[in-house]
């Protein structure tokens, strides 16, 4: 167990940090496997940019590595074009 005030006060905000990026990956992940799903190109074409959104806050906020995101927009982007 911590002993220090601030060492305290870190276990609280990363435990909040935890929980936020835990629900923003899990969203991202929802979003990506709905998009991969979708049969119809029109709707995935309309479904890309708010999932490309997602995956580029996840990066800036180093929840996943920048080019995991590159990665992942691009399968994505090819995914899309061979609908």
């Amino acid at each position: 167990m911590a002993n220090h005030k601030s060492a305290i006060k870190r276990i609280r905000s990363s435990k909040k940090k935890r929980i936020l990026n835990r629900f923003q990956s899990k969203t991202t992940r929802n979003a990506i496997r709905k998009l991969r799903a979708t049969t119809s190109s029109k709707e995935a074409k309309k479904q890309f940019p708010a999932v490309v959104s997602l995956i580029d806050k996840l990066s800036k906020k180093n929840i996943i590595h920048d080019n995991k995101a590159s990665n992942l927009k691009s399968k994505l982007a090819k995914h899309i074009a061979s609908l």
